[in-house]
């Protein structure tokens, strides 16, 4: 590892996280990424939009998010004192409101009119729905129809709200088709619409711009968990997809080489084609959705197709910021299954009284796996990046009779 190397400085002025990021999108859209990267450079440091966007991480997220400390599921576990960073406590249930309203001020001050989005899990589609109704801009929304099927109730919150729902029925029906039938329809009209991007993933300069809305999870996490323990955790863990809610845990740290850091993906029902959405294991380099990153990919460089429990995870691609990472080994990525995710959705339900996201489940999952592994000195923070109410409905359908639900 390369412990003098300081990380908080990337991306570079291309957009590069070392050899991933960057731009590969047609010619025509290049003078619009760089509008908007002008416009947010503009407005990060600017003092009303900063003024603005702390009134409302205070006043309307609810932040700062807690930090609560899983005494029954340690005793339970033995080893390592196991916390939660409470994202979930957020409004709408998930981190994803962070860098939403971000996004939703910038386009405000852009001139747009319309905010397009796609969604898996449908967190980053009731976040954006929740931002357009506060900032009073249209919104269109595009998710698959497996998800829409296995989502449904942030369907309805999306449609309370305003938002255009758009069903996406080609391919594997899930996000890597929601994100290309809403990059199609972004392409047609750049000038009235801006492209919210869900993850910290896409051309230049959304990985950054994501990146830096969400930050805020880390920098809470740091100055709370030293006030509650003395001292910052010594692991870090949150689930991968695109790794949005990851990067904004892991940034804060990332200099701080004493604390080791896991992100963690769905090996899903198994590690063959089709059965998972483990990139950064079992990818490669390649370019998806207009950026370079780790890739799950046939000979010929196209997508594989991907599947996990958690809709908002199964994503053949990475943040290139997850990749880079991964090269110089400063954040370790490991695996959880679906029988894994489901068994520690059940576990912190009952035995702490959280219902957590299947897609943090897959954190939770691992910091069960890891904590037994430690001594008792030795704490873990996971991101508890989302809250389980849109999944009850899947997972009593699949899982009622064996846990004793239906």
């Amino acid at each position: 590892m390369h412990r003098a190397r300081k990380l908080n400085h990337l991306p570079d002025l291309q957009g590069y996280f070392g050899d991933y990021g960057g731009r590969f999108v047609p010619d025509v859209l290049i003078p619009v990424l760089d509008e908007i990267t002008a416009a947010y450079l503009n407005i990060k440091d600017d003092r009303d939009f900063k003024a603005e966007l702390r009134y409302l991480q205070r006043h309307y997220i609810g932040r700062p998010s807690p930090i609560y400390y899983c005494r029954n599921l340690t005793h339970r576990l033995g080893g390592a004192r196991i916390y939660l960073k409470r994202e979930d406590l957020n409004h709408t249930g998930a981190h994803k409101i962070n860098h939403c309203i971000g996004e939703a001020l910038l386009a405000k001050k852009m001139g747009k009119k319309k905010i397009i989005a796609e969604t898996g899990a449908g967190q980053h589609g009731v976040a954006l729905a929740t931002a357009a109704a506060l900032v009073g801009l249209k919104c269109d929304i595009y998710m698959g129809e497996v998800d829409i099927a296995k989502e449904h109730p942030n369907v309805i919150r999306m449609k309370i709200l305003g938002a255009n729902v758009i069903p996406v029925g080609h391919g594997l029906k899930t996000l890597k088709e929601a994100v290309d039938t809403a990059f199609e329809a972004y392409v047609k009209d750049t000038e009235t619409q801006f492209y919210a991007i869900g993850s910290v993933v896409g051309p230049h300069p959304f990985p950054m711009m994501v990146r830096d809305f969400q930050q805020v999870v880390g920098e809470e996490a740091k100055d709370q968990f030293y006030e509650l323990t003395g001292r910052f955790p010594d692991n870090l863990v949150a689930c991968v997809g695109g790794g949005s809610n990851a990067i904004g845990l892991f940034t804060a740290f990332l200099d701080d080489y004493d604390v080791n850091i896991y992100g963690v993906e769905p090996s899903g029902r198994s590690f063959k084609d089709g059965d998972h959405a483990a990139t950064l294991t079992l990818g490669k380099p390649g370019i998806i959705h207009g950026f370079k990153c780790y890739l799950l990919q046939d000979k010929e460089g196209r997508p594989l197709p991907v599947y996990s429990i958690a809709s908002g995870l199964d994503y053949p691609g990475v943040g290139p910021q997850h990749s880079y990472l991964k090269d110089i080994e400063r954040v370790k990525y490991d695996t959880v299954s679906d029988l894994e995710a489901i068994k520690a959705f059940f576990e912190l339900s009952r035995v702490e009284g959280i219902i957590p996201a299947l897609e943090s489940a897959h954190a939770v999952a691992f910091a069960i796996r890891l904590a037994p592994q430690l001594d008792k000195e030795n704490t873990i923070l996971v991101n508890l990046s989302g809250r389980g109410d849109k999944d009850i409905d899947y997972v009593a359908e699949k899982y009622g009779e064996q846990y004793n639900i239906s």
